[in-house]
């Protein structure tokens, strides 16, 4: 866009929503310039990717952390459909999810029978390019 590069952390299609759903991923605690982004994103997805009968892009913001306070402040006259939640890591799947989910290396076998897939290869494969 203009001579830039942006992108995205991932994007989905909802097919009952009929609508886009776009998540960004940060790996600190929460800070206000991060809606702003989430704002950007949207709008770009509204325009350039969006069709005419989809609905609105709903934009998600994943953080380690986040003051309640700050993210209301923040979200406030934003009219885009957005959220702001934190995530936490955990060493080991939940039951029933453990056993019904297969691990990576059977991923890495299924898709590419022995080829194994670099840290670097899994995080550019989660960015989807904006034009």
């Amino acid at each position: 866009m203009d001579g830039e590069k942006f992108f995205v952390d991932l994007l989905f299609y909802h097919t009952r929503l009929k609508c886009y759903v776009l998540v960004e991923l940060k790996a600190a605690a929460f800070k206000p310039e991060h809606a702003g982004q989430l704002n950007f994103y949207l709008a770009t997805v509204n325009a350039q990717v969006r069709a005419d009968d989809d609905r609105p892009t709903i934009g998600l913001l994943l953080c380690k952390t986040k003051k309640r306070l700050v993210a209301e402040y923040a979200l406030s006259g934003m009219s885009k459909p957005m959220g702001i939640a934190e995530y936490h890591l955990v060493k080991a799947l939940p039951e029933p999810l453990d056993t019904c989910l297969p691990s990576v290396e059977e991923l890495e076998a299924e898709l590419g029978r022995g080829f194994r897939v670099s840290e670097n290869d899994r995080r550019t494969a989660r960015r989807v390019r904006m034009h």
